[in-house]
């Protein structure tokens, strides 16, 4: 289950005249309060309301205990019930059984109550007295022993129970509502960007400049349709995918064995359902209490193989002898083997003489395992996109530069006695000037062609933003079955042993002689397999090696089972009948064998595959045989344990080695022919450990999970671009290990580290104890660490750790200091649920990982939605919550997406300089003209605005992606010192350049002026007509009077030299490899950039006059022009010159300001992911320093790394670790708002 949600709540009171003063100040401010305190929730409460304790507040400001910091304002509801318990078990006083309770029926009762609740992210949080807090609804899923479930909730629940429940519960129902256009409408265009768009868009139709303002409300309109496609489709898929199986009918009892028939939403916590025969879709998480069931947890687990459900075992009276032990209490996970969870497919039950399958409901709604998945998907952490933060960060200087442009401009303006409407217009036009409107859609064109090209290797995307983010992935969790591997197992071949040694490898099983032997009778018997209408079912396994066998699996009658004194017994035998083979030693019956005439094995007795032991057996009997013999299979290191030493051969362990060496799935087999005194009655109540010892050791079964053919060429691709890659399956951890030694996850000379946990027992502390693998090289097994030579610059330790979602949990609950460091070198997690999958994102996520996950069912929904990208690989459930489905089910999608996003990221950081630049430059230029009262003209800004500014944009995202997917990374702020230094370095030089130009015009223009007989015919066109101001503007006669002047020399030449000068940073900007490939192969940009440079040289030397007229410019002299184009070719040159140093000296910039170093060294061992630190150079030094650089990497992940090679005690030996004692720590804080609440 999802752990809680911790929030901070704070309760409110809302206040009448605060309200009065929020609605006057949005009134007075046109809206634009209500858009701020719409932005930012918590102003809205503490500005409308006041503090007051929880138990009076009515108003609820909540804020995550996260490093995100949510806050949601909630308000309390109240409800009038006949009673404060939902589950009514205290009613009637302590022992007293639920029947008891509601004998009356709690809705006769004539004392209503209020229970005071609120609603959040589809979980109902109620008021409790006791704690003076909210705490989670809960059911019975938490805290109910074991033993109620018969003694209390067997029978079901009386029609008033039921409804009474039901005020609580509500409907049993995981609905997801698709929001209507309007409604989607207004919250995308209520986005900050587009409502500073629509402000410059107004601003400019009050300006008279209709064009510019057409064109950024087009591309706005078109990116909120976009927008509103994407959103509402995929609140339609995943309202489809749960609405499929919403509501079923089901039967539940009343009592005394009456049963009503009723729909699924009827359903409440303490129902009782009958499980039909032919199965179901689980509407509800339900323990089940009678029968057997088969069950389909593919939704869960991703593995589609049947999962055998049994009733919950019923503890003895008091817990234990004379009632020593604690009662024990249900828990879903632990006992998740005799739980049928909600979106699961109840495929067969079984049943004992005409008894139901029974369940009792223990959870609804979206608090059901399938609930919390939808939950994931609808309400998932928000993801920390730096980009987006540093962008908001950069624009907000921009805000700053602008005000300072905003100040200048009022008093220049005021000072020469223009109109305060004009000041306002041209003070406001600044902000536009220096914040480019344009800015989300030039950024959002690189993205729409990133996708457009994924589109085109069969890669979807639902939601474009992650693509930029794709770019700075370092960490790739992949599942296993249908993502690595093919569906199933292969059998590889078998080494069976005779007199205590090895004989030689045989692909075939049954050969001829061998028909009847032990090790093919443990092939036929030891395992769990089933038939469903025909088919035979089960663990893929299981399934391949009786397949081997040729044998046939039989499911008798009861009417045929009294030959096996057992009820219902599998039976196994050869397909073709053949003549009995007598064993030594066994006595036979011989009216049987002449009754039967053919070899039949029944199992009597089944010990299931347990993932903590390793290992499973059976109780068999040969029909016409009296004695009984047991089969068992296993991890080979576990079973060799429980064999007699003298029949295991000598040379096993260099045997097993070569086998997991070419990454094969080694099971072992052995046998033991039990004493007279095991009867059929005695085997129901004997413990395993009895059966399984002094067995005799069989032989090897070696299978082959068959990976994809992309699988090792991709892994090898990622590993050598420094990517990590883990595996997180729900297959279980011997084939997880296999499978990724393998693939290459885990290199052959590495160690495996099993990390394993238990929970606090009987008063007992949480343990986390290690060992090492048994398939891992023998020679490596007493050394943790590779030796550091001279040739060696960083060495790092080869191990790796693997641990189950089970132990995960713990870990995470009890250890939580440890889990960074495992997180670090982990490379496997097995046995995954769901919800643990996305915990395990979430948890790299804040070691400063940018983690991907790959994956193809349902149960990776969760982990697809959190990761900063998702890839699913199936076009079913799993693609509903991804932001990237794959059209080819393997894994080559993964290095396309990043070098895509990693073209796309450049791409970003590319446009977002130059549209900086953009606006910058043309702010510059704008606050030289206002200085002398001059102006751009409409034409001129309409030229640089589209013709230059939009075409540069909108071709230079273009590029496409490089070939290869390097080890260097590129940049991951904007913020940067390498480009913060690229931008202020082009700004000074625009600065530089734009005010010489200036200047130099202004002196040009005043001596020209004061020289009427200058031969130019610049003076001859322009001097009969203009005279000079006392600014040394030159204005024609009819507008001397008029302030706003435009044509003058300054204005034209500023033209010119910023015109270039937008030219020269798109070309700087513009990088090629190695992320994406040279400019030459972007056409369209290239003839963007020539044809506007060409255009922009013509009409400075070669005027035209109805262009002059068009853009306003003045006619000046030949001298004057080449001095425009020296100082274009200077400007040209430096710019290259300069950014050029800047790349060169990157290496520089990264190892002494950002952690990072350009060129990856390469070490001994490169296939070790978990010590992988981004290419830093890690040495020990004599003087214990492991770094070179000055300041400490910013990653989390870094720095742990580097404390890691430094840890003598780091990997641990084995060994069990025991949590310390620690103060108990209360859930609840108590007093006074603000108060930190478990939700």
């Amino acid at each position: 289950m999802i752990p809680s949600q911790n929030f901070e709540v704070c309760g409110f009171v809302p206040c009448a005249w605060r309200l009065c003063v929020l609605a006057l100040g949005c009134v007075l401010s046109g809206g634009l309060l209500a858009l701020l305190l719409l932005w930012v929730p918590q102003w809205s409460v503490r500005w409308a309301c006041v503090p007051a304790p929880l138990h009076l507040a009515s108003v609820l400001l909540l804020r995550t205990t996260d490093e995100f910091g949510q806050y949601f304002r909630v308000w309390v509801q109240t409800l009038q019930v006949p009673g404060v318990d939902p589950l009514g078990l205290g009613a009637a006083g302590e022992g007293a059984e639920v029947g008891q309770s509601f004998s009356k029926g709690p809705l006769e009762s004539t004392q209503p109550q209020q229970v005071r609740y609120f609603c959040l992210q589809s979980v109902v949080y109620v008021w409790s007295a006791g704690s003076q807090g909210f705490a989670q609804l809960t059911a019975l899923d938490c805290g109910i022993p074991v033993r109620d479930f018969y003694c209390r909730h067997s029978a079901g629940l009386p029609p008033s129970t039921q409804q009474y429940r039901r005020l609580f519960y509500g409907i049993n129902q995981i609905e997801v509502k698709v929001p209507s256009i309007p409604k989607l409408l207004i919250k995308e265009v209520l986005n900050p960007f587009y409502i500073f768009q629509v402000f410059s868009v107004i601003l400019w139709s009050l300006d008279d400049y209709y064009y510019y303002a057409s064109a950024i409300l087009m591309m706005s309109l078109l990116s909120v349709c976009t927008s509103l496609y994407t959103v509402r489709k995929q609140y339609i898929l995943l309202h489809d995918m749960v609405s499929a199986h919403n509501v079923v009918r089901c039967t539940i009892y009343r009592g005394d064995q009456d049963t009503e028939e009723i729909l699924s939403t009827d359903l409440v916590p303490g129902d009782v359902m009958v499980i039909p025969a032919n199965g179901m879709m689980m509407p509800c998480d339900a323990a089940l209490i009678g029968g057997t069931c088969i069950v389909n947890e593919s939704m869960l687990t991703g593995e589609s193989v049947p999962v055998t459900k049994t009733q919950l075992p019923l503890p003895p009276c008091g817990g234990g002898p004379d009632g020593a032990l604690p009662e024990p209490l249900y828990d879903p996970e632990e006992h998740r083997r005799h739980t049928l969870f909600c979106g699961t497919q109840v495929i067969q039950t079984r049943y004992y003489s005409g008894e139901r399958v029974r369940a009792v409901v223990i959870r609804t709604g979206f608090c059901t395992v399938k609930g919390q998945l939808v939950r994931s998907i609808l309400y998932p952490k928000p993801s920390d996109f730096r980009l987006y933060r540093d962008a908001i960060r950069f624009l907000l200087g921009l805000v700053c530069v602008a005000a300072g442009g905003m100040a200048y401009s009022i008093y220049i303006s005021a000072s020469m006695g223009e109109s305060v409407g004009r000041i306002l217009v041209e003070a406001l036009d600044i902000i536009t000037i220096t914040v480019p409107p344009a800015l989300p859609a030039a950024m959002t064109a690189g993205i729409v062609y990133a996708q457009h090209r994924l589109r085109q290797k069969g890669i979807f995307c639902t939601s474009p933003q992650r693509i930029n983010t794709s770019g700075q992935i370092n960490l790739v969790c992949f599942d296993k079955t249908g993502t690595l591997t093919e569906d199933g197992l292969d059998l590889w071949g078998v080494q069976r042993v005779q007199d205590s040694r090895f004989g030689p490898p045989e692909q075939e099983v049954a050969t001829e002689g061998q028909s009847h032997s032990p090790f093919l009778v443990a092939m036929a018997s030891c395992h769990s397999l089933t038939r469903i209408e025909g088919q035979l079912t089960g663990d893929p396994l299981d399934i391949k090696m009786f397949e081997a066998t040729g044998w046939v699996l039989e499911e008798p009658s009861p009417d045929e089972t009294s030959n096996h004194d057992l009820i219902m017994p599998t039976v196994v035998r050869p397909a073709k009948p053949s003549p009995l083979e007598t064993p030594p030693c066994q006595e036979q019956d011989p009216d049987i064998r002449e009754l039967m005439g053919r070899y039949e094995v029944g199992v009597l007795a089944q010990f299931p595959f347990s993932s903590g032991l390793q290992r499973m057996s059976v109780v068999t009997r040969v029909l016409g045989e009296r004695r009984l013999r047991a089969y068992l299979k296993g991890a080979p290191e576990t079973v060799v344990r429980l064999c007699r030493p003298d029949t295991v051969p000598a040379d096993f362990w260099e045997v097993l080695d070569g086998y997991t060496r070419q990454g094969l799935r080694v099971i072992a087999l052995a046998h033991r022919q039990l004493e007279p005194k095991f009867t059929w009655h005695r085997l129901q109540t004997i413990s395993r450990e009895v059966i399984e010892c002094e067995m005799e050791f069989l032989g090897l079964l070696m299978l082959q999970n068959k990976l994809k053919p992309q699988t090792v060429p991709v892994l090898a691709e990622l590993h050598r671009a420094n990517i990590r890659t883990v595996m997180v399956t729900g297959d279980s951890m011997l084939t997880a290990v296999s499978v990724a030694r393998e693939c290459g996850l885990i290199p052959p000379h590495s160690q495996v580290i099993i990390t394993e946990a238990q929970p606090p027992r009987g008063g007992q502390p949480a343990t986390v104890s290690w060992s090492y693998s048994q398939d891992s090289p023998r020679a490596q097994r007493q050394e943790s660490r590779v030796s550091v030579g001279p040739q060696q610059p960083h060495a790092l330790p080869s191990y790796h750790f693997a641990m189950s979602g089970r132990t995960f949990a713990i870990i995470l609950e009890h250890f939580s200091e440890l889990l960074p460091k495992l997180l670090l070198c982990g490379t496997v997690y097995a046995r995954m649920a769901p919800d643990q999958k996305t915990q395990l994102v979430e948890e790299l996520q804040k070691v400063d990982y940018y983690v991907a996950m790959c994956g193809d069912g349902a149960n990776d929904c969760g982990a697809l939605k959190r990761a900063h990208t998702g890839i699913s690989l199936s076009e079913l459930e799993a693609s509903v919550a991804s932001p990237f489905t794959s059209r080819t089910p393997d894994i080559s999608c993964v290095p396309h997406l990043i070098r895509e996003g990693r073209a796309a990221l450049v791409t970003s950081f590319c446009v977002f300089k130059f549209m900086a630049l953009y606006s910058i430059i043309q702010y510059l230029c704008v606050l030289l003209l206002y200085s002398i009262l001059s102006n751009m003209g409409d034409s001129q800004y309409l030229f640089i605005d589209i013709a230059i500014i939009m075409s540069l944009a909108f071709t230079m995202s273009l590029s496409p992606a490089w070939k290869e997917l390097v080890a260097q990374r590129p940049p991951s702020s904007l913020l940067s010192p390498s480009l913060l230094l690229s931008v202020i370095g082009q700004i000074l030089l625009a600065l530089s350049f734009q005010t010489a130009t200036f200047l130099l015009a202004h002196t040009y223009s005043c001596e020209s002026a004061q020289n009427e007989t200058h031969p130019s015919d610049w003076l001859a066109g322009n001097l009969s007509t203009m005279t000079a101001n006392g600014s040394g503007v030159l204005m024609s006669e009819e507008d001397e009077d008029e302030s706003h002047n435009i044509q003058n020399l300054q204005n034209t030449s500023l033209f010119f030299v910023s015109g270039c000068q937008y030219l020269t940073v798109a070309l700087v900007f513009n990088r090629g490899p190695p992320f994406r490939q040279p400019l030459y192969n972007n056409y369209l940009f290239v003839l963007c950039i020539l044809s506007s440079y060409c255009f922009l040289i013509v009409i400075l030397l070669y005027p035209v006059p109805a262009l002059q007229d068009f853009f306003e410019l003045v006619c000046i002299p030949m001298e004057w022009r080449l001095t425009l184009l020296g100082l274009i070719i200077v400007n040209l040159i430096l710019s290259f010159t300069l950014e050029s140093i800047i790349i060169d000296c990157k290496e520089i910039w990264q190892r002494h300001c950002t952690g990072q170093k350009l060129h990856t060294e390469t070490h001994a061992d490169t296939h070790c992911p978990q010590m992988e630190v981004d290419g830093m150079s890690l040495q020990r030094s004599p003087h214990g320093s492991c770094c070179h650089r000055s300041h400490p990497p910013r990653a989390r992940y870094q720095r742990l790394a580097q404390e890691l090679l430094l840890d003598p005690s780091w990997p641990p030996h084995p060994s069990t670790k025991i949590k310390p004692p620690s103060c108990p720590e209360n859930s609840i804080v108590q007093g006074q708002a603000p108060q930190t609440t478990p939700l």
